[in-house]
């Protein structure tokens, strides 16, 4: 990871009064979550216990930056049908909103006429943002920091944008 990317404590830490997060890949491969989904994928049962190892410190960070009056709030553009790993964060996402996220899902034919940046990204207090590279098969590439304004108002109008048109997660259906 480039030495300018915090993690996402720092940023999430630092925020005064919004983090943003859009999501635009079908498929992530992260090794954190490896174990996980593998487990889900074989039984069905997905891990939903906000205090789990796995889960215990997103919801920690998500609920100490909400406490302060941060909003923060994730979108995902997705294709349908959805893939087994779109069903898997679906089925473990009533835990991101447990701890204070909001969170909301959008069909990716919704968003063929707005303009995307070419990678996933927070944006924090509308001024900066942590891409998210990843490879071809979802493995993370690390993160990298943008300040530059002109950056920030794409990811910010395309985040609005998409949150716009996004559904809500308690009515976004899965078939």
């Amino acid at each position: 990871m480039p030495s300018n990317a915090p993690t996402f404590a720092e940023l999430l830490d630092g925020a005064r009064s919004s983090a943003v997060h859009l999501e635009m890949r079908d498929v992530y491969g992260v090794d954190s979550e490896a174990a996980d989904f593998a487990h889900w994928r074989a039984t069905g049962e997905r891990d939903v216990d906000p205090g789990s190892p796995y889960w215990a410190p997103w919801v920690d960070l998500v609920q100490r930056t909400v406490a302060r009056g941060v909003a923060v709030r994730r979108a995902r553009i997705v294709s349908e049908p959805v893939t087994a790993y779109i069903r898997y964060e679906h089925a473990g996402t009533v835990v991101n909103l447990g701890a204070g996220e909001q969170v909301r899902w959008l069909p990716r034919r919704q968003a063929s006429n707005i303009a995307l940046p070419g990678n996933d990204f927070w944006l924090i207090d509308d001024r900066l943002v942590r891409w998210n590279h990843f490879s071809g098969d979802g493995a993370s590439g690390g993160g990298e920091i943008s300040e530059e304004p002109a950056v920030a108002k794409l990811c910010a109008d395309a985040f609005d944008a998409v949150w716009n048109r996004a559904i809500p997660h308690n009515e976004y259906k899965i078939e």
